[in-house]
């Protein structure tokens, strides 16, 4: 089978959505430039209908994009605009198929080697993102619903790496699975007593400490393998968890990059991979 090229105007408006857990993360790119970026909520199964409908941006309901978004959509022409989707939740992903412009990524198009079959697509494009932007060995810890490690070498060959509950998920879970310990809210910006003397500091105390010292062991056996190597942190949680490195280990916390977009940037690199005239790379809808 021949691979199937989608050429475009190099300034020509596509969307990347990566599906994760919990919510849907979009970028709005115009040729290799991003040019915004927001999240919204799962589409509900009952949009089937309607998406399958859709032939341009604004076919979407409004909805899910951002005021300043959704003005300049409603405004101008998007035919036939792609969407590029990576999805790490089967169901959305067979939603979202029934858009006639959605282009599903799958790991076939991942330019990494020894990659594993059941190896998140979103870990795996964030990766690539990464380095392609800093180059290799790279590391990339992802403080998302779960906190994920996932590196790669110089040969950009996958090292492999970790996943753990993440900080919100840590915090629900423990709620959800006693009977007798309270909800927290999210953790705040100060650390907690290390030996707690009430219920919901003890919780903060065993959940912030332990994921603290997980990024620093983490960290530290990579820079044993790859001494003075980037690592790029991402998710909802990375801004929280690096304060909190900068107060307990500051020697980790100043070896760390945030880049909230690494994900979208490795769409960009698979989607400007496919559009090249000598791409071997095959699309799956």
């Amino acid at each position: 089978m021949k691979p199937q090229r989608h050429r475009r105007h190099r300034d020509s408006p596509w969307l990347a959505l990566e599906i994760g857990n919990s919510r849907l993360h979009w970028g709005l790119f115009r040729g290799k430039n991003l040019d915004s970026t927001w999240d919204s909520d799962h589409f509900p199964d009952s949009t089937t209908q309607q998406l399958a409908k859709c032939q341009n941006i604004q076919d979407l309901p409004s909805k899910f994009f951002p005021p300043g978004v959704s003005k300049e959509i409603s405004k101008k022409k998007f035919p036939h605009t792609p969407i590029f989707l990576a999805s790490v939740v089967p169901q959305q992903t067979e939603l979202w198929q029934t858009h006639p412009h959605v282009r599903v990524i799958t790991l076939e198009h991942i330019p990494l080697l020894n990659m594993y079959p059941t190896l998140g697509i979103d870990r795996a494009l964030a990766l690539c993102g990464a380095g392609k932007k800093w180059g290799f060995p790279m590391l990339v810890i992802d403080a998302g619903t779960a906190l994920t490690f996932t590196g790669a070498d110089t040969h950009h060959c996958l090292v492999g790496g970790a996943i753990l509950p993440g900080l919100g998920l840590q915090f629900t879970t423990l709620n959800e699975k006693t009977g007798q310990l309270p909800q927290i809210k999210t953790p705040t910006m100060s650390l907690p007593p290390r030996f707690a003397m009430n219920t919901q500091d003890a919780i903060k105390s065993g959940i912030i400490y332990t994921l603290l010292a997980s990024i620093k062991d983490f960290t530290t056996a990579w820079w044993q393998l790859y001494p003075k190597t980037l690592i790029v942190i991402k998710g909802g949680d990375a801004m929280l968890l690096l304060h909190l490195l900068q107060l307990q280990f500051p020697e980790i916390a100043s070896g760390l990059i945030v880049e909230p977009n690494l994900t979208f940037w490795g769409i960009a690199e698979i989607v400007s991979l496919i559009d090249h005239p000598q791409c071997h790379y095959k699309y799956k809808k």
